[in-house]
């Protein structure tokens, strides 16, 4: 497979201090903006970026984005053909961007270059229509008015019009912001993107390989990508106004949320990617043979361990159904496949942190009710309890909980969980009307939690019907 190539494997808290600041591009309405620049960040963090002009930023109302009167078809062809630029790194843009990536982002070098080498997969035609057809039901509601007849015979009319999106993009994996420039284009919209401070290259990068396969394009010049300071008031009082966005795209933590909520009134929407946790639940099938029961661990490492546990679908809790003795057989097997390095993982990540490792400590000494496998070297870490722990598994830790039935662990869900990864596939019907009254949004053979096939619901909601702007003819 083609794709960017690294030289080095720093990671922020081994940056030279002789490389100084890393620069970080910004594009305005297509094109990279030069400056001048000015810093941003802490001491080993640095960075410097182009100086805000606000009024840049924004579309005008009194006339059309740029892209609201292309076809949609033009806009698939753009975006295969940005999608194959991708794929040879034409200009050496995500060459470029994966260098300084690696400067600045807590994801370990290998794992960046292995997701960049594959950000061309969300530009592919087949996913892009799969998205128009399945989340908006076709083509025709985009490039014009889509008739339906409505009861008593009467005939209306209804479009997705073209929106004006503010989108403030989550750096937990480099596909958020692919996701995030497909989406926008599809939309026809016009789209400005806040760089996220744990990823302040791939998004730029995308938009400058569109900008190298077709200068000056419309959906070219309908997006911006910047950088401020999350929370910025001077910056967010001025720009998340209804007379400039119809729509709030959100990603992140809660404080990210949180802060987004004051700006939301009449004609200014949030549309919320909220915070969120994944579990996995292991059926008694798993123990039939030392087989199956490897095949179970493996998938549920290779949950747990996505883009390093980082990413929202990466599983912190793991419910086995069986006795204490066949979670502990479990848990044992797991921790060892938490250790290997998959495509979207490294064989370590980072060491765990003193306070949580006082923690762990104590559980340690309260064998046998608490057992605990692996280190705090970052390769992978277990433990089993009789309930889940109380504090938030993160880095590559599992928590293993034995239950007596997989309807059980349904009390553990609830509207914080996203994914539930399954074992075996045949026990998914059973439990599927129960997650989903719990709170959950996907349910998923386990080992499969990464990734979204596109065209699906994300987070309980198609999201190109959730920021198109829907507009009746009656």
């Amino acid at each position: 497979m083609s794709g960017p190539t690294l030289g080095g494997t720093e990671t922020p808290a081994r940056q030279r201090q002789e490389d100084g600041p890393v620069a970080v591009v910004h594009v305005i309405r297509g094109e990279s903006d030069p400056g001048p620049h000015v810093p941003h960040g802490r001491s080993g963090t640095a960075f410097t970026a182009p100086a805000l002009d606000l009024d840049r930023l924004v579309w005008p109302r009194s006339e059309p984005g740029p892209a609201f009167h292309v076809p949609v078809a033009e806009i698939v062809d753009l975006l295969v053909e940005t999608g194959e630029a991708l794929k040879a790194d034409r200009n050496g843009l995500l060459a470029e961007a994966l260098e300084r990536m690696t400067r600045v982002s807590p994801l370990p070098a290998e794992v960046l270059e292995r997701a960049y080498a594959v950000l061309w997969r969300t530009f592919q035609r087949s996913n892009l229509h799969a998205q128009i057809d399945q989340e908006l039901g076709g083509a025709d509601v985009l490039d014009g008015w889509r008739e339906i007849r409505l009861p008593e015979g009467r005939i209306a009319a209804t479009r997705a019009f073209p929106p004006r999106l503010v989108h403030i993009i989550a750096g937990n994996a480099p596909g958020v912001a692919a996701m995030s420039v497909v989406r926008g284009a599809l939309t026809k919209g016009v789209n400005l993107l806040k760089l996220p401070s744990n990823d302040l290259f791939t998004a730029t990068a995308l938009l400058r390989t569109m900008a190298s396969v077709a200068p000056g394009h419309p959906v070219v010049r309908s997006f911006s990508a910047v950088y401020w300071r999350g929370g910025d008031d001077a910056v967010e009082s001025v720009l998340f106004r209804p007379q400039f966005f119809d729509k709030l795209v959100a990603w992140g933590g809660e404080s990210t949320i949180r802060g987004a909520l004051k700006y939301v009134g009449p004609g200014f929407e949030l549309v919320s990617f909220d915070p969120k946790t994944s579990i996995s639940v292991i059926g008694r099938e798993a123990f039939a043979s030392e087989e199956t029961l490897a095949q179970a661990a493996d998938a549920g490492a290779a949950d747990a361990t996505f883009f390093n546990q980082q990413a929202c679908v990466a599983s912190r809790f793991q419910f086995v159904e069986g006795s204490e003795e066949q979670a502990d057989r479990y848990a044992a097997i797991l921790c060892e496949r938490l250790g290997v390095a998959r495509e979207f993982s490294s064989a370590g990540g980072p060491r765990v942190a003193g306070e949580l490792r006082e923690e762990i400590d104590v559980l340690r000494s309260m064998a046998p009710e608490y057992r605990v496998w692996g280190g705090y070297d970052g390769r992978g870490l277990v433990i089993r309890s009789p309930e889940p722990v109380d504090f938030h598994p993160d880095g590559k830790i599992v928590n293993v909980v034995p239950v007596p039935t997989l309807s059980s662990a349904v009390g553990h869900a609830g509207v914080a969980t996203q994914t539930v990864g399954v074992y075996p596939d045949a026990r998914k019907a059973e439990l599927r009307d129960a997650f989903a009254c719990a709170g959950v949004q996907r349910v998923v053979s386990l080992g499969r939690a990464g990734g979204m096939p596109p065209g699906l619901s994300h987070d309980g909601f198609y999201p190109l019907q959730r920021l198109m702007r829907w507009v009746n003819d009656e």
